[in-house]
């Protein structure tokens, strides 16, 4: 792998890492659906500038709207709120270490809804990334009092919807660009989270003149939600699928820092202990599937020379990439 997807790699892991940290900064002037509506707003703003400079196709016509708003509210809108919320209960810390769930969610609903095929493997990372969340949550009614349950629920909420968005996604965005697709999702989502916003929140935009508002608002639309597509697509691109879901193993570090640092928040060793356990149940589940889609892949596929030169140079459809980007 060239240093420049490392290099990604970790920019990528602080930004989304990061994203935690500027929610919570936003929270006191800003509910939920307000910091759903600004990061969808700034997060379009930028991937309209970069299509605009790279000439890439809108294809307004192509999008299946009715498909791509329903998309963009179960995967993006909807869970942006929730996480919102949740953040107004937990710390940043413990958000992103039930965020690092996703994955293990995508494959239950999978198999619940989907008829997706498992193996041991998966259910055994499964049944580790569980004994995480009851290490984070605790078992006895002391420790139980210790984390607020409203929260916890919200932040799983969240990741169930990145789950379900996962499945729909894979079905609903074929034959469009990644651009598009982030353009169509993003569109999609400022109209829903800001008509939430109009409806039940009514937030004034004046916190918008402070700087470090205006500083957390940018971070998280602009780079968590703008850049950080671009680079997750460019490692995608220039190395494999596989190594760009990487980043979903740190980002929960990245964002214990960033929590730690600027916002005091305390690192305990239970929280050390379940991201250890979910995370390792997460890479036993992960590992498991890449193997058998491998698998598959070589005994379906027996492609000639020509075939193989055929693709050289064209950008990848949003079905060939990764359908939802661990965040």
């Amino acid at each position: 792998m060239a240093r420049s997807l490392y290099f990604a790699l970790i920019l990528l892991s602080l930004i989304w890492g990061g994203s935690f940290f500027f929610i919570k900064i936003l929270l006191p002037d800003f509910g939920p659906w307000t910091v759903a509506f600004l990061r969808s707003t700034f997060g379009l703003a930028t991937i309209t500038g970069v299509m605009l400079v790279l000439r890439k196709p809108f294809g307004f016509r192509a999008i299946p709207w009715v498909a791509m708003v329903i998309m963009a509210l179960v995967n993006t809108a909807i869970p942006w709120a929730l996480i919102g919320f949740s953040e107004t209960r937990l710390t940043s810390s413990l958000a992103s270490v039930l965020n690092a769930t996703t994955p293990l969610w995508t494959l239950v609903v999978g198999v619940v809804f989907f008829r997706v095929a498992t193996t041991r493997m998966q259910w055994a990372g499964m049944g580790i990334a569980f004994l995480g969340l009851l290490v984070l949550v605790g078992v006895s009614p002391t420790s139980l009092a210790s984390v607020d349950l409203l929260g916890f629920t919200c932040m799983l909420a969240a990741t169930l919807c990145y789950a379900v968005g996962t499945h729909l996604s894979k079905r609903l965005s074929g034959g469009l660009s990644m651009y598009q697709v982030t353009f169509g999702t993003l569109i999609s989502a400022m109209a829903g989270s800001g008509l939430m916003a109009l409806t039940l929140e009514r937030d004034s935009l004046a916190p918008l003149a402070s700087l470090p508002t205006l500083g957390a608002v940018i971070g998280l639309g602009v780079f968590g939600s703008g850049v950080a597509y671009i680079l997750f697509y460019f490692m995608v691109q220039k190395g494999t699928p596989q190594f760009a879901t990487t980043v979903t193993y740190l980002v929960p570090a990245s964002a214990i820092i960033w929590g730690f640092t600027l916002l005091n928040e305390p690192v305990s060793w239970r929280l050390l202990a379940g991201l250890v356990f979910i995370l390792g149940g997460v890479y036993l589940a992960n590992r498991s599937s890449s193997r058998s889609a491998r698998q598959a892949t070589k005994r379906q596929e027996s492609p000639t020379a020509s075939d193989a030169g055929a693709g050289a140079g064209t950008e990848p459809d949003a079905a060939a990439l990764p359908a939802n980007p661990p965040r």
